[in-house]
């Protein structure tokens, strides 16, 4: 069974959240490649769409969209998601993760792309009230 650290970022404000997702809801992730989008009530987001940006397995290997798959894949990168070169030119043997979601990651990133109302009133973390101001 899945289950994932699944981090939401909206746009619109900057703003991210984090949730733990499971069972039935981080099956709707599974299969799924970087770039397709989701009901956003499998992180808690009724009325809203995500869409999957990318994530890592449990070592920290992160996911490539340019990577069929959901294994490990060691490809030589010249920059990018996995690397960043200190010189021009240089390259390096990396192992990533494929563009497939699967049962191996473990953070999920996904971005609102989709939706009425406020992100962070559906997560119950809107502005509220300061007693302190008084």
């Amino acid at each position: 069974m899945a289950d994932f650290k699944v981090v939401v970022s909206d746009p619109d404000t900057g703003a991210s959240y984090q949730r733990d997702v499971d069972g039935q809801d981080a099956n709707r992730f599974l299969g799924r490649e970087i770039g397709d989008e989701v009901d956003g009530s499998a992180v808690g987001l009724s009325g809203f769409t995500v869409e999957i940006t990318g994530g890592s397995d449990e070592t920290g290997r992160p996911m490539r969209g340019d990577v069929a798959g959901p294994n490990l894949k060691q490809v030589l990168l010249e920059g990018g998601v996995g690397y960043k070169p200190s010189r021009e030119g240089e390259r390096k043997r990396i192992t990533v993760r494929g563009r497939e979601v699967g049962e191996e990651i473990v953070q999920l990133n996904v971005k609102v792309v989709g939706g009425d109302g406020d992100v962070a009133e559906a997560f119950g973390e809107g502005d509220e009230d300061d007693e302190d101001d008084e």
